[in-house]
């Protein structure tokens, strides 16, 4: 099946507030890419993710997320492009004052969702997607780490994103736990679901295979097999 162009960036700079931090990105990627975004902290791994959902504005070169132009981007329009994006936040972000389920059915019902037995089939297959159906009624404080970024991602899958950015998923779980994650994550992927992971963990993609971009001295650059063993070797950013 042929590839779908997902994203395209061309000579786009990414500025954190107002310092550059990545000058003249040429980005493309297709339907089911696994994608790392490598690079330590403050190389604008984040901020590059910010800017695919419009949160940092594209303000020069040319940029196309899921068919929209981000250069020209009508503010109408922003929470359709978010709506086809999923976002996995290292901190989670859950509202703490409601159940899994209830965290869910929010997210649904401000994305217009009315039908309820349509919201409870849609939180019904998401929760199984991650292996958390027997959590729905659980509270987010009741949960272990890696039972909250699982709902997490259960949340970014609702609204069935054709990308889901995960910014550093594994960052406050232990290793297997985050070895558990990211082969979700993986599976998702393999779905069809493109997935952009930020880290600075090189662990992952010796394990599971997938593009690798690296942001560093302002520029972003892929990697082949041979750069990221070679980054492995050097890497002082543990």
């Amino acid at each position: 099946m042929e590839k779908k162009q997902l994203i395209k960036y061309t000579d786009v700079d990414i500025y954190q507030q107002e310092d550059l931090v990545l000058k003249d990105v040429q980005l493309e990627v297709h339907s089911g890419e696994f994608v790392y975004l490598l690079g330590k902290v403050g190389s604008g791994k984040t901020s590059l993710l910010k800017s695919l959902y419009h949160e940092v504005p594209v303000i020069n070169g040319s940029a196309e997320v899921l068919g929209y132009d981000l250069c020209n981007l009508n503010h109408k329009d922003v929470p359709f492009l978010r709506r086809k994006i999923g976002i996995v936040f290292q901190d989670f972000q859950l509202l703490t004052d409601r159940s899994v389920y209830k965290n869910l059915e929010f997210v649904l019902k401000a994305t217009d969702w009315t039908d309820q037995l349509a919201i409870d089939e849609r939180i019904n297959h998401v929760v199984e997607q991650v292996g958390m159906s027997t959590k729905a009624s659980k509270m987010p404080h009741q949960l272990s780490g890696g039972e909250q970024q699982r709902i997490v991602i259960a949340r970014a899958l609702l609204n069935s994103p054709a990308i889901i950015l995960a910014d550093e998923p594994t960052g406050n779980l232990d290793t297997v736990t985050g070895n558990e994650l990211i082969e979700l994550l993986y599976t998702i992927c393999q779905s069809g679901t493109t997935v952009i992971m930020a880290t600075h963990n090189l662990i992952w993609p010796e394990k599971f295979p997938g593009r690798v971009l690296r942001c560093e001295s302002e520029k972003l650059e892929d990697l082949t097999a041979e750069d990221v063993e070679i980054a492995e070797i050097d890497t002082t950013d543990k």
